[in-house]
């Protein structure tokens, strides 16, 4: 489905290695799961680019369709979803996101 919020959504991915759809921003975060994520990114020292959906219900609904996955924060490395908070903070704890992150040349 290529709609113009679609077409929004894959040019935000596609501009930035590192782009986190969120409940505000990673300086006012309005929800903890959206927070989580971006302290874990901010941990690391990625450099993100983040997308408040709280200020846009076409992008809110349309990152959900976009992803198949029903949930906010969406985490993209390399216009690669990755998941949610559960999916991200599992990888972390694993090691396995600091290893995805590496293999993608990504800076930590």
């Amino acid at each position: 489905m290529n709609t113009p919020t679609h077409e929004r959504i894959a040019n935000e991915i596609s501009k930035q290695d590192v782009v986190l759809f969120m409940k505000g921003t990673p300086q006012a975060p309005q929800c903890g799961f959206s927070s989580q994520v971006a302290q874990l990114l901010a941990h690391l020292g990625v450099n993100f680019h983040s997308v408040n959906v709280l200020e846009d219900d076409e992008i809110r609904n349309g990152i959900k369709q976009y992803s198949d996955w029903p949930t906010i924060p969406q985490l993209y490395i390399k216009g690669e979803f990755i998941g949610g908070c559960d999916i991200v903070r599992e990888m972390f704890q694993s090691g396995e996101l600091q290893q995805h992150l590496s293999e993608k040349k990504i800076v930590t």
